[in-house]
């Protein structure tokens, strides 16, 4: 998949293309339908998919104190939608100009003239311009003008509740993996480059591979039962099918153990970190690049008097997990 980072680096697509519009924040089953719709759609039509999204996300830009914490960071929002078979991912830089851009320039600007656009998908609640003063209304009106066609996406339900990113975010909140890993297609995981660390765990026999978050809020905080895993590792994960609803853990292959995630209140409280320690494994992961699946959630990360209690806590942390990966 191409990745194209600003409207700058966009050449007109003079062959026109397929496209839809929107944050796709977790690519969930949801999203996971509509992207493989649009592929399904290029290769009938002989065009070239294409997923329109925004950095940093609307809500991000107007009121980031109040903008809900990201389900993936960038780089693995966008190895998810590759697999599910699209060509293109534009990344539209939004800032103060671009938040001032009509609907009308919207359309005639990007759609029209930069992407040539053929068929468009929307959810039929999408608003765009400045003010938001552009609805699905607007685009079907556009499209009748301009030569393309307007289809809005249908809502995608799980046990008849509509998959969304706000449902993941509650699940995730509630300790519930399990309708989690259901909703994603797969089960809810981060990445991230091992760097070094104080190496405290070391001395309590608990050393970790330490993922700084680089976010300012994670989706998750807690003690979790987890699976690591990585290309790096020669470790790679199943390349996802958005027509097959399948949940299995045993999926992927990896290196179980447990992880906290959070801030360490024990410790120093430093900003978030992600610490995954491994059963039974000895090598080197300083710089490798790494992707841990949260599989069970043990506990809510807490503070402790002292290392002791930490350490007896830790205990029996992994007896839950190995439990956990021994049924």
């Amino acid at each position: 998949m191409e990745i194209i980072r600003g409207l700058h680096n966009l050449s007109k697509q003079k062959q026109g293309c397929v496209a839809t519009i929107g944050n796709f924040d977790g690519v969930h089953s949801g999203h996971q339908h509509i992207l493989s719709q649009l592929s399904k759609k290029s290769r009938t039509d002989q065009l070239p998919s294409i997923v329109i999204t925004f950095e940093p996300q609307p809500q991000e830009f107007f009121v980031p104190q109040r903008s809900p914490a990201r389900l993936t960071r960038f780089r693995d929002k966008a190895e998810v939608i590759a697999d599910c078979g699209i060509d293109k991912l534009l990344v539209i830089h939004f800032n103060e100009s671009f938040s001032q851009l009509s609907a009308e320039d919207f359309v005639q600007q990007i759609l029209v003239d930069k992407l040539g656009v053929n068929y468009l998908q929307v959810g039929d609640d999408f608003q765009f311009g400045k003010d938001r003063g552009g609805s699905f209304a607007t685009l079907l009106e556009s499209g009748e003008k301009h030569g393309f066609a307007v289809e809005n996406t249908q809502t995608f339900a799980i046990d008849n509740e509509r998959v969304s990113s706000t449902r993941i975010r509650q699940a995730l909140e509630a300790g519930n993996m399990e309708l989690t890993q259901q909703l994603l297609k797969r089960p809810y995981c981060m990445s991230g480059h091992i760097q070094h660390g104080a190496k405290r765990g070391r001395t309590i026999g608990f050393p970790t591979a330490n993922v700084p978050l680089h976010r300012e809020t994670p989706a998750v905080s807690g003690v979790f039962a987890v699976r690591l895993w990585g290309r790096d590792l020669g470790i790679c994960k199943d390349t996802i099918d958005a027509d097959v609803n399948e949940t299995n853990d045993n999926r992927r292959q990896g290196i179980n153990g447990i992880a906290n995630i959070g801030y360490r209140p024990t410790v120093d409280g430093q900003k978030g970190l992600l610490e995954v320690h491994l059963f039974d494994f000895k090598g080197d992961l300083y710089g490798k690049l790494v992707h841990v699946d949260f599989l069970h959630k043990i506990r809510d990360e807490m503070k402790f008097d002292s290392f002791e209690i930490l350490k007896e806590q830790i205990l029996n942390d992994v007896v839950e997990a190995k439990a956990y990966f021994s049924k």
